[in-house]
């Protein structure tokens, strides 16, 4: 889509602009490693399920290119009529950490469904990017104690 990338964004604001009536803007971000983002992965797997290829072998390349792309953990989950088979079921492949109870984790999330003759399959994606240490958060913390283990001075000053 971009090539000259003002012009492209210009006239795209235009027409869409013209179409709705209403003044738009138009805000892109490139994604830097598209092999980690779980939303990239997701509609790949599901674009491979739909073209008929086989599922472990989807699931295994796409966990391996995550991996040697700088993704920490990887989890994908396929739930449905896996390979045609009558009775729906549930696989599932993880390599490195995924820690999902953990609030710090950078973990990307996405969900797809693939539409295949024999049914739907849902695919569930979690990439682990590694963990997000919040200088802010640190700070407030300091303060709290700061403030705590004054008023707790003060507290034995007045006995």
């Amino acid at each position: 889509i971009i090539k000259n990338k003002n012009d492209n964004i210009e006239i795209l604001c235009k027409e869409i602009s013209k179409f709705v009536n209403i003044p738009s803007i138009i805000n892109i971000f490139e994604i830097k490693k598209p092999e980690i983002d779980a939303k990239l992965i997701s509609n790949n797997i599901k674009f491979q399920l739909e073209h008929r290829i086989i599922f472990r072998r989807i699931i295994k390349k796409s966990v391996q290119n995550a991996i040697n792309n700088g993704a920490i953990g990887i989890k994908i989950e396929l739930n449905g009529r896996i390979g045609g088979v009558e009775i729906a079921r549930t696989e599932w492949h993880r390599e490195g950490r995924v820690p999902l109870h953990t609030l710090r984790a950078d973990i990307d999330y996405n969900t797809s469904i693939a539409n295949t003759t024999y049914g739907v399959i849902g695919i569930k994606v979690w990439v682990f990017k590694g963990e997000i240490l919040d200088n802010k958060w640190f700070f407030k913390k300091k303060i709290y104690e700061i403030i705590n283990s004054n008023n707790d001075d003060n507290d034995d000053n007045n006995d």
